[in-house]
């Protein structure tokens, strides 16, 4: 049975001995084992039920702990030493001591430093770095307090780390240094401009539909309940007959009972907004809604990577 709590020890025990522990971040929880060893990472990808061409994030505990593993160059140490520890995840040209089970066959790695006191802590005490995706069944809404964890993987994963709830509350940004210039993979609380502005180089969005990084996987992130993106008055026009629920940055709308409207910011701060999205997903699949409609957020920072997640969770159901 799958236990929680504050326990250190009894965590990095079980991921010396290739089991799994979930792990708090500052962007959702990790379902982390040892990534240097295949068995832990088939118990990762067998506990959540994910596709093995989707590939892994590793977890270390400093920048200099990353050459280990992966080609570090000086840009990519730039922007590490920049936005590491944080919400930030690096794709780098990986070493053969990497499985090409975590990345899924690419000759490239996924790596970052989680902004958790806990986890760090965990980090600098083992000497192997931890494999470790959102720790939520693949597609669905990733964690973002310990219970989320245990909902979705109970007796999947030996033991949660409980690190409180998460503070960025979505996942980290994904970049990639290729030829002076710096690929955006995924979007997430540091932004293309922060990067622009600690380099000097300009972030060019991803194009190809290649899955070479963790979550770009067009459909993602979804809820059970059918959720729409858009202009909430004219969808609920649309779909007056059903039982709605409606997800808002700050606004408020008439017509709507109280409940089943969830602003995730009232004071119109995005990174509230941010923090509570996932956990206002979750709550909303709790009840028996015909469908969920939200709103697009400001196209700028985390409200980018806000509707970057309510899109990839919307495609499930197109």
């Amino acid at each position: 049975m799958t236990t929680i709590g504050k326990n250190l020890d009894f965590a990095l025990a079980l991921l010396t001995e290739n089991e799994l522990v979930a792990i708090p971040t500052e962007t959702v929880y990790g379902l982390a084992g040892n990534a240097l060893n295949e068995a832990a990472v088939v118990k990762i990808y067998s506990a959540k039920d994910r596709p093995s061409f989707n590939p892994l994030i590793i977890h270390v505990p400093t920048v200099e702990a990353i050459k280990q593993y992966a080609e570090l160059d000086s840009i990519s140490q730039q922007l590490a030493e920049a936005f590491m520890p944080g919400p930030f995840t690096l794709l780098l040209p990986k070493k053969d001591i990497i499985p090409d089970l975590v990345t899924a066959g690419s000759d490239k790695v996924a790596v970052r430093i989680p902004k958790h006191p806990l986890t760090l802590r965990l980090l600098h005490q083992l000497n192997f770095p931890l494999a470790a995706p959102s720790a939520n069944p693949f597609g669905y809404v990733s964690p973002t307090n310990a219970r989320h964890v245990l909902d979705g993987l109970n007796n999947r994963v030996d033991y949660i780390l409980d690190g409180g709830p998460c503070e960025v509350g979505v996942e980290s940004t994904i970049a990639e240094v290729i030829n002076g210039q710096i690929i955006l993979h995924r979007l997430g609380a540091v932004t293309a401009e922060e990067m622009e502005t600690v380099t000097g180089l300009k972030v060019i969005p991803k194009i190809s539909e290649q899955v070479d990084a963790p979550g770009q996987l067009k459909s993602h992130y979804a809820t059970k309940t059918p959720l729409y993106l858009g202009d909430i008055p004219t969808l609920l026009k649309q779909y007056a007959h059903k039982h709605v629920a409606t997800i808002s940055f700050c606004k408020s709308y008439e017509g709507l009972v109280s409940g089943h409207q969830y602003i995730l910011s009232p004071k119109c701060d995005i990174n509230e907004a941010a923090q509570h999205l996932f956990s206002v997903m979750r709550s909303i699949d709790e009840f028996s809604f015909d469908l969920i409609i939200a709103e697009r957020f400001p196209d700028r920072g985390l409200g980018r990577a806000i509707n970057d997640r309510l899109e990839r969770a919307q495609a499930i159901h197109k």
